[in-house]
């Protein structure tokens, strides 16, 4: 049975976590020892300074999942602007900003508060710096809301590309590791995430093929309606407490650390390293109660 796809490819991807910085390596536990990701040795120190953790990753991963997909070349768009959104995923990401305003606010008073600092405690901070740095000029949204946040964000930029709003969609997923995401966690983040680009028509580029994408209320709903739309076994990138197939070979992600909002972008992520490697199997991601498959695509490199 060949299941029908939505006419929504992968065209680049994009990955930034410690001791991981392609696809492939998505499939493999993290590297012990590695260290933090750089974003000023990608993108360089300008305008940096100011920028919480969060933002400076988004950046790093947008330049590099962009390039990637052919559409940033020498720092230019070689498309329409108009025509080329973006998608954040990030449940935590300007959560240190927000709690060092609050306690300045609390302890001084609103004069107190820096004004290079300030605009970093909005909640879409993360998506506008984007837009503006390279100059995105179509939908723009932040997804926040919980583990099923990253595949909400791949639902709702699918869901752009086949109403007409763009031809190109960035998603990111990101979050920072800090004393305050660990201590509202209970643990360390992954500090880094993952960016694709979903772009329609699938071209000869694509990395992957993006299949249906789903909502429910329970795990279990999602990943029996997965199977069903798109049955046979594959790559199955889920917690370890989601049931699925007996059978399947999954892989949580779990490795580097609370993903989070940046999870099922990450997910969709190695789902293309998945294909890079040579299998042709469907790669099913299942975050929270969201869910989709990916397809490899013919001709992936």
């Amino acid at each position: 049975m060949t299941p029908a796809v939505t006419g929504v490819a992968v065209t680049g991807v994009a990955v930034a976590l410690p001791g991981a910085a392609d696809a492939r390596a998505l499939l493999h536990p993290a590297r012990p020892g590695a260290g933090p990701v750089d974003p000023a040795a990608l993108i360089g120190r300008k305008g940096l300074r100011f920028k919480d953790r969060a933002t400076q990753l988004g950046l790093h991963l947008a330049y590099a999942a962009l390039s990637d997909a052919g559409l940033l070349q020498n720092g230019e768009l070689t498309v329409r602007k108009d025509r080329l959104g973006a998608v954040v995923s990030s449940n935590l990401g300007n959560v240190d900003t927000v709690c060092r305003a609050v306690e300045t606010i609390s302890k001084e008073s609103t004069s107190a508060l820096s004004p290079m600092d300030t605009p970093n405690a909005s909640s879409n901070i993360i998506a506008s710096e984007t837009a503006i740095r390279y100059g995105l000029r179509g939908p723009n949204l932040t997804v926040c809301n919980g583990r099923a946040s990253g595949l909400d964000a791949i639902r709702w930029a699918a869901l752009m590309l086949r109403t007409g709003r763009a031809d190109h969609i960035l998603v990111t997923g990101v979050e920072p590791d800090n004393e305050v995401t660990r201590r509202l966690v209970d643990g360390p983040m992954a500090d880094g995430g993952a960016a694709v680009v979903l772009s329609r028509p699938a071209g000869t580029r694509a990395r992957a093929l993006l299949g249906p994408v789903l909502r429910t209320a329970q795990p279990a709903d999602t990943a029996h309606q997965l199977v069903r739309q798109v049955p046979g076994g594959g790559l199955w990138l889920s917690a370890e407490d989601h049931p699925v197939p007996r059978s399947a070979l999954r892989n949580a992600l779990n490795s580097w650390g609370e993903l989070s909002g940046a999870l099922g972008v990450v997910q969709c992520a190695a789902a293309a390293g998945w294909f890079a490697e040579g299998n042709k199997s469907p790669a099913y991601a299942l975050a929270g109660a969201a869910g989709a498959v990916l397809l490899a695509p013919e001709g992936t490199p």
